[in-house]
């Protein structure tokens, strides 16, 4: 009997997101179905050629559609890619072999389509970019609400400070348009947002371990990380003042997709602001005993830091 999780991760691929796909490619809990791909850290063309790439890199075992998706957002003009951020080709300006791998002819939110219903009850979606390819998704068939197992999302915020606003995270200010009618929607939701990611973080000591611990096969991909996250490092100190650590945003919704006690749940209805100012992406809780805003949604709110970590850094020393 098969008791991976079966999902698709839907990436901008940026620096977090290389390791959030690594991770997933690699782990013994999860047979990736397919990786869609969007705008967001970088633009959507070089998003996929990244994420082709990778897949080469992990040297998996086993085949990995990759489907182009979203361009840009629903209603609204994409910002740009943010190379401060993730470097001019989003992954650090890392250098990785290109592949012969193609892309799908179908788009991302198709390959959506057709996987939930090829697997009904047993495909879990993770968005680690804006919702664009998944609302695009439901919006052609809004019948795979019901078959999806499971969505779980990187983005937002409840408690913690925003990251392109003071109340607004990047993957859903990106995207509001797309992230309300997710949210509205009947797929069964998680979010992972800035409550627990800022709170798991990457050390340069855990880069040095896997320097010294990973085998052989597994030494490229060290390189790649110690190459592609120099960059995130210096994002963070400047910005968050992290000396020598940076967040796992994306690589936390994969962990927690497949092992769900590494963080603590709260049920709350919620509904997103697509406001064009400071609350644009915006979760709005509807905290009141009798909540008349939104619906059920299951948010995360603490997060046991440390073994996340060595769950996601445990792939990489295995032979």
């Amino acid at each position: 009997m098969n008791t991976k999780t079966r999902i698709i991760l839907d990436v901008d691929t940026g620096i977090d997101d290389a390791l959030a796909i690594l991770y997933a490619l690699l782990s013994p809990e999860i047979h990736v179905e397919g990786l869609t791909t969007g705008f967001g850290n970088i633009n959507v063309e070089q998003a996929t050629e990244n994420t082709l790439r990778l897949i080469k890199l992990a040297n998996c075992g086993y085949e990995v559609p990759v489907a182009a998706g979203a361009s840009g957002p629903l209603k609204r003009e994409y910002a740009g890619p943010v190379p401060h951020i993730h470097g001019y080709n989003g992954i650090g300006d890392a250098e990785i072999p290109p592949t012969e791998q193609r892309p799908l002819k179908e788009s991302a939110a198709e390959f959506i389509v057709r996987k939930a219903h090829e697997l009904p009850g047993e495909l879990v979606v993770i968005t680690v970019g804006r919702m664009t390819n998944l609302a695009l998704a439901l919006s052609l068939d809004s019948s795979i609400a019901g078959k999806i197992r499971q969505v779980v999302v990187m983005g937002g915020t409840v408690f913690a400070p925003g990251n392109v606003t003071p109340v607004s995270e990047a993957n859903l200010w990106g995207d509001p348009e797309a992230a309300q009618q997710v949210f509205r929607s009947e797929v069964p939701l998680t979010i992972v947002g800035l409550d627990v990611t800022l709170e798991t973080r990457l050390s340069k000591g855990h880069l040095a371990q896997l320097r010294q611990l990973a085998p052989d096969n597994k030494q490229p991909i060290v390189d790649f990380l110690h190459t592609s996250l120099e960059k995130y490092f210096d994002f963070y100190l400047q910005t968050n003042q992290y000396l020598g650590e940076c967040p796992m945003h994306d690589p936390l919704a994969v962990l927690v997709a497949v092992n769900p006690s590494l963080v603590n749940t709260r049920v709350m209805h919620a509904d997103i602001d697509c406001g064009h100012d400071l609350t644009a992406g915006m979760i709005i809780t509807d905290r009141r005993v009798i909540p008349a805003v939104g619906r059920e949604i299951t948010f995360c709110l603490e997060v046991d830091a440390d073994r996340a970590l060595r769950q996601m850094l445990s792939v990489f020393l295995a032979p």
